[in-house]
């Protein structure tokens, strides 16, 4: 029997990106919570899978060569499960370079930016909160924007189904938290409905990822 793969994560859009994608890939795996408001990301032994302490991170027993490998940074785990699953990443280099488009722009943008938001909208002193809020949400707006355009003529962003679609699907699963209602952005609301309707990505979001869920 196969060993699965140990999926270190907590409740947050980056932890859901990965459960998506191994419900999607059908590939075995279980569970670590890590409760990053307890900082359980930083013991020793987190800090061997996930040199940066931030979840998630994945440790495969049986990796290349049947070697167990440890992956952190939650693009690089798309990609390598991509790899060893053989679905949602193109083998041919066009449609490949455009997954990777799209998942950098979710790692270098959309991600850090409704981020922040979510970070000021905590504050509690109003100047600092009222600058970091026009400041991270005009740029907030202004991705999904981009999102808009590009699946006004694409049903996915890279084409077909992709691991750039479950990076993206993470941070829109919080458009709530950082207040932005989709219906004013129809082609990507579409996406996402349309996404959120997959068993496979259900199965991802209901999967636990908080201690006693």
């Amino acid at each position: 029997m196969t060993e699965p793969i140990r999926l270190y994560a907590f409740d947050t859009p980056n932890g859901r990106k990965i459960s998506v994608a191994l419900e999607e890939m059908g590939l075995p795996y279980e569970v670590q919570v890590v409760d990053i408001t307890r900082g359980e990301q930083h013991t020793p032994e987190f800090e061997a899978i996930s040199p940066n302490r931030k979840i998630p991170a994945i440790v495969d027993p049986r990796g290349p060569s049947g070697r167990p490998i440890s992956v952190f940074e939650s693009g690089a785990i798309l990609v390598y499960l991509g790899e060893k699953s053989g679905r949602f990443w193109p083998s041919d280099l066009a449609h490949r370079t455009a997954v990777l488009e799209w998942l950098m722009f979710q790692v270098g943008g959309f991600g850090p930016m409704p981020g922040q938001v979510h970070h000021f909208i905590a504050l509690q002193d109003e100047a600092q909160r009222a600058y970091g809020l026009k400041r991270f949400m005009d740029e907030t707006r202004r991705l999904y924007g981009v999102m808009d355009r590009r699946l006004a003529s694409h049903e996915h962003f890279a084409g077909e189904l992709s691991i750039a679609d479950f990076a993206i699907l993470g941070w829109v699963w919080r458009h709530e938290r950082h207040q932005v209602d989709l219906a004013e952005f129809s082609h990507v609301q579409r996406w996402y409905q349309a996404l959120m309707a997959r068993p496979a990505v259900q199965r991802g979001f209901a999967v636990p990822l908080r201690h006693g869920a």
